[in-house]
């Protein structure tokens, strides 16, 4: 169902942006949709997802080539940090690496300026970063054990009705 919407690779072989990654994006893995390739890419969407960076899809595409798992999966998921959510994905992490480092909130003011950010970036980085690796991997982790379980409980339901249906008799 998903598939229909996305590109062929006839229609990606013509995007003059690609041809850069060579061959390589065009491998089958980065864009079929299978046990592992799906669940590596939501691994790999969820930890990119939280990083506290900006472009947050290009390591994410780097790592799915590396991995050969399924790129467009992976970069829908990094969208879920979006200009609406980071604040609030950010301002959790923040607080988890805070009770992780067993530090106090040392952000009592949020002003969404240039100034305010660059002062309170030497203040907030290290608490920052740590939640955000640890969301991150919390997530992916979850959400690739959560993929594997789904696909093994389909496939198995998929074999019990094979089995009933070979079972009955011919009308």
């Amino acid at each position: 169902m998903v598939k229909k919407y996305l590109p062929t690779r006839e229609q990606l072989r013509e995007v003059k942006s690609l041809r850069m990654l060579g061959e390589r994006i065009f491998e089958p893995n980065l864009w079929h949709f299978n046990r592992h390739s799906v669940s590596f890419a939501v691994l790999i969407g969820a930890i990119c997802c939280f990083l506290p960076i900006p472009f947050q899809m290009i390591p994410c595409i780097l790592l799915c080539v590396m991995i050969r798992c399924n790129v467009p999966l992976a970069v829908g998921i990094v969208w879920i940090s979006n200009p609406i959510t980071m604040p609030p994905m950010m301002y959790f992490a923040y607080r988890v690496g805070t009770l992780i480092l067993d530090q106090n909130n040392q952000v009592l003011e949020i002003d969404l300026s240039l100034e305010w950010l660059t002062a309170q970036f030497a203040v907030v980085w290290q608490p920052l970063l740590l939640g955000s690796l640890v969301c991150g991997i919390s997530t992916g982790v979850t959400g690739f054990i959560a993929v594997r379980l789904y696909w093994r409980w389909r496939i198995s339901r998929y074999w019990r009705a094979r089995r009933a249906r070979m079972k009955l008799p011919n009308r």
